[in-house]
């Protein structure tokens, strides 16, 4: 559950536009917010407010966008349309973050999306975008020269993206978040749809990846201890899944992992004894197996679950 906004974005803290109310004295040291107040807002209120801030922000100084609520997010898809339109008068953005909504507006799983890509054609300098929620999002395999990280949160992120991601040419991506999430919430991804993000050919410079609050973390760790992309990574995050002996066995009898500075295997279910010798193989390697789970029974059944779902 996702309860708190983002305080900070791309290194510059958040402020809320609101029409009207003074400019700080340097419009390009912090990521503006763009949020309706009610989460039943009509369309026009947030085309409105969108308009009001490239009227009276300079445009060339606009270096980060936060969107927030623009209204019956959980049914009606984020407004791709007018912000392509915007972007491309910020010729200065560099980071966009699509629905920084909590719990109590709009559950990540309900937040619904269209079709992102015209957004990366509209922003060819931009170098960071995160997304939050996967429901109706759609992506279409692109290059792009200029993005540095991408993260997709997510309960359940569908394959297409998945593959969609790993088909796109980005050069100078460093880092990859994605929340693969369950089934029950659209997170129909498989191991063949990371094939190409496992390979890693399209993503030459990526140092850091997440494949995060993933349903069948064991097959995905499976899968990534034999993967090419492995041997050039800093960072591996499996965290937030249901990672179990099975998939941190593998793990340890894949691909060298002694040259990763951090593994993060944290909300796992690992047995006490598993965790401790993934901690001793990788004597120089900062690894996180905190918040240990233990898996709900029920008539006989045992279940275990993402950190992130609804």
């Amino acid at each position: 559950m996702i309860n708190s906004h983002v305080s900070s974005f791309a290194g510059l803290p958040v402020l809320p536009f609101t029409p009207g109310a003074p400019l700080p004295a340097d419009p390009s040291a912090v990521a503006w917010r763009l949020e309706v107040e009610e989460f039943d807002a009509d369309p026009a209120e947030f085309a409105g407010l969108l308009a009001a801030m490239l009227d009276e922000v300079p445009a060339e100084a606009v270096r980060a966008v936060v969107v927030g609520e623009w209204g019956e997010a959980y049914e009606r898809p984020l407004p791709v349309d007018v912000l392509v339109d915007a972007a491309r008068r910020w010729t200065g953005l560099r980071a966009l973050f699509l629905a920084d909504l909590v719990a109590e507006q709009c559950e990540i799983s309900w937040l619904t999306h269209g079709d992102v890509t015209p957004l990366l054609a509209a922003c060819p300098a931009l170098e960071v975008l995160g997304i939050r929620g996967a429901q109706g999002l759609r992506l279409e395999p692109v290059r792009h020269t200029g993005l540095r990280e991408l993260r997709i949160e997510s309960g359940g992120l569908p394959g297409t993206v998945v593959r969609a991601v790993g088909e796109c040419d980005l050069p100078a991506l460093h880092r990859l978040d994605l929340w693969l999430g369950v089934a029950d919430y659209g997170g129909d991804a498989t191991v063949d749809d990371l094939a190409a993000v496992l390979a890693g050919d399209r993503l030459p410079a990526l140092r850091h990846l997440a494949l995060c609050n993933a349903e069948h973390a064991d097959a995905i760790a499976v899968a990534v201890a034999d993967a090419p992309v492995i041997d050039r990574l800093d960072v591996l995050d499996l965290s937030m899944g249901v990672l179990g002996d099975t998939g941190a066995a593998a793990l340890l009898a894949g691909r060298p992992l002694t040259h990763l500075r951090r593994l993060d295997l944290h909300h796992h279910f690992l047995s006490d004894e598993v965790a401790a010798s993934v901690v001793a193989a990788l004597p120089g390697v900062e690894v996180d197996v905190s918040d240990p789970q233990t898996a709900d029974k029920h008539d006989g059944r045992f279940y275990y679950f993402t950190a992130v779902g609804e």
